[in-house]
């Protein structure tokens, strides 16, 4: 496995401090270093943070907390295949398939225990991967992860929309229609206006940005695909939330769990719900907030994510 320059088509993190880089698993996977201080002299190095996105999502999701996060520790974020700057190319982009491959990641990239931090559908990633190898993992930043919430009235329109894409074919043509009557910018807007609270919030350059990223990957050949690939595999953990639930009471390594209370795609309930399965996460709920909280209001993540990583060890190494 070789770190390479970047040889993606775009260069998005710039502007906030981001290198762009590609690593070779198995096809090529575009990542970003944010940096990170000096190994310190003396004590240990703070463990590095890796930032795992969601459905849909991007490298672009955490530039909002990422340079402030960099001032302290070492800062990476990855696009998985099928998402952002990595295309499938052919490999699977389920979250079981994704859970390896950011168990690989984190071995080649930065070779030691790392500090998860993901959002959504990347929230189910790190936790499947702290289940299986939980030798790598220091510890979990959930914000707004994907949960199961049985017996809850989900969002009206997400509930539709997650019904179409779990059938075969329609969620194909419902998807491969939506691309194609939406522009770019109306796509990433209407990602906005679901995902935060109060559109308003949205960062102007992050748009701009997601706008170029979106026209891009509707270069590519199936996009619709892959997406739905990673949509139907988060259903399916969703839907035998027995083994997601034993995960989650089961799971030794430090969480907290960040949380809008207006989410829609994963309603507060299902956040609660969550941490009573294990009583030794810690939570922040943030008041009138979306799915995207990192995106909508950085500095009330950053409020709780960074004490709470300051109190993590670096310890053990790899297995």
């Amino acid at each position: 496995m070789t770190t390479l320059p970047s040889t993606a088509p775009l260069d998005l993190a710039s502007p906030w401090g981001g290198a762009s880089r590609t690593i070779d698993l198995d096809g090529p996977l575009h990542w970003v270093d944010f940096g990170g201080p000096e190994a310190p002299a003396d004590g240990p190095e703070p463990p590095p943070v890796v930032l795992v996105h969601g459905l849909g999502g991007s490298h672009l999701n955490w530039v909002g907390i990422a340079p402030a996060l960099a001032e302290r520790r070492r800062v990476v974020a990855l696009d998985l295949p099928g998402f952002g700057l990595t295309p499938a190319l052919g490999r699977d982009t389920s979250v079981n398939h994704n859970a390896a491959l950011l168990s690989r990641f984190a071995h080649a990239v930065l070779g030691r225990p790392v500090v998860l931090v993901g959002n959504s559908m990347g929230g189910m990633v790190s936790l499947l991967l702290a289940d299986r190898r939980p030798e790598q993992v220091v510890g979990l930043g959930l914000v707004d992860p994907a949960l199961p919430n049985p017996g809850a009235r989900p969002d009206p329109q997400v509930a539709a929309t997650f019904a179409m894409y779990a059938v075969p074919r329609v969620g194909e043509m419902v998807l491969t229609r939506y691309n194609t009557r939406f522009s770019d910018r109306q796509r990433v807007l209407g990602t906005v206006a679901l995902c935060f609270a109060d559109p308003s919030r949205a960062d102007d350059a992050v748009v701009e940005a997601g706008v170029e990223l979106a026209a891009w990957r509707r270069s590519l050949p199936d996009p619709e695909g892959e997406f739905l690939g990673a949509a139907r595999s988060l259903l399916r953990v969703l839907r035998g939330r027995r083994e997601y639930d034993r995960i989650m009471r089961e799971l030794k390594a430090p969480v907290l769990l960040i949380h809008g209370t207006r989410d829609r795609l994963v309603p507060i309930s299902a956040a609660r719900r969550a941490a009573r399965l294990n009583p030794g996460w810690a939570t922040a709920y943030l008041d009138g907030m979306g799915h995207t909280p990192q995106l909508e209001a950085p500095e009330d993540v950053l409020g709780h994510l960074e004490p709470w990583l300051d109190s993590l060890d670096s310890s053990g190494p790899l297995g």
